[in-house]
């Protein structure tokens, strides 16, 4: 049998920046998708996709097999699965809730601790990397935290969203992987803006950078996609705000203080993203390709 005809119904809450490109690649797939957001006009390309509307979260839960979340950011999720119209109040005990939000692991592991309790359905968590691109390609990387047998069950939404799944171990470790994977995305962001400020103010053509060191130690996917926008001074479309890199690495930091980690190159990184979210010329919602603002004027 083929992970269509196995797939049942999928629902997913939360169409925004990554949210969306994931839906409309489970339904180019050929995915049975319901879709849910709090803002209904996000709703309106991915209904024209074939997509369905649920009328509200809980309606979709009650519908759904498989029930997707990705969503801005802990409280969110907490309020959506938890709260007075949460989900909790409807799913059947056989469902599987996939979260694919990028939320905080000890707080996921108490609410997958909760869900089971109150409900009788499990949770994975499977926070992605990749991006935009990468969810419109369906080449995500997914990092699993949860049972072998719920990664098993959720083969039809990972199959057409991912290129690889990697279960890092029981319920909030795939959210922690997310937190080393921030760590190291936003440090390198920041660092790449200051690299090209520098050879701007140097007099190099910055723009040559990225095609100079491809291959190189100092490559990387981040260089290759942010490094000419950053250089050209192209900031749109987004692709990834500033605000999400400030919330992650304000995350990492907790985290590792938590941990008696020691992490002072993230915590100079932290300062640099509060200071680029209230800068006049980024701000929270800009794309981190802009954070080369917060260098090229010092």
């Amino acid at each position: 049998m083929s992970d269509v005809e196995e797939a049942g119904r999928i629902g997913f809450i939360g169409t925004g920046l990554i949210g969306a490109p994931m839906v409309e690649r489970l339904l180019e797939c050929g995915r049975n998708v319901t879709v849910w957001n709090r803002s209904p006009d996000k709703l309106a390309p991915l209904l024209a996709a074939g997509a369905r509307a649920a009328a509200s979260a809980q309606a979709l839960a009650a519908d759904c097999d498989i029930v997707c979340l990705c969503l801005t950011d802990t409280s969110a999720v907490h309020d959506v699965v938890f709260g007075d119209n949460g989900i909790v109040h409807v799913l059947r005990d056989d469902a599987l809730v996939v979260d694919l939000s990028s939320i905080a692991p000890d707080v996921t592991r108490q609410m997958a601790r909760d869900l089971e309790a109150r409900c009788g359905a499990h949770w994975l968590d499977a926070p992605v990397s990749g991006g935009v691109p990468a969810a419109r390609a369906g080449r995500l990387i997914v990092f699993a935290g949860g049972s072998e047998e719920d990664i098993v069950r959720a083969a039809p939404v990972f199959s057409a969203l991912a290129q690889r799944v990697t279960h890092m171990g029981g319920h909030g470790a795939g959210q922690l992987t997310k937190s080393c994977n921030q760590q190291l995305v936003a440090c390198n962001l920041m660092v790449m803006a200051e690299m090209l400020a520098f050879a701007q103010k140097s007099g190099v053509d910055a723009s040559r950078l990225p095609e100079a060191l491809a291959g190189g130690f100092a490559d990387s996917l981040p260089l290759q996609i942010f490094g000419p926008r950053m250089a050209q001074g192209v900031h749109t479309p987004r692709l990834g705000a500033v605000g999400t890199f400030r919330k992650d690495i304000e995350q990492v930091a907790r985290l590792a203080a938590e941990a008696g980690a020691s992490t002072p190159v993230t915590l100079a990184a932290l300062a640099q993203y509060r200071e680029a979210a209230s800068h006049p010329a980024i701000g929270a919602d800009a794309d981190a390709s802009a954070l080369i603002r917060l260098l090229q004027h010092t």
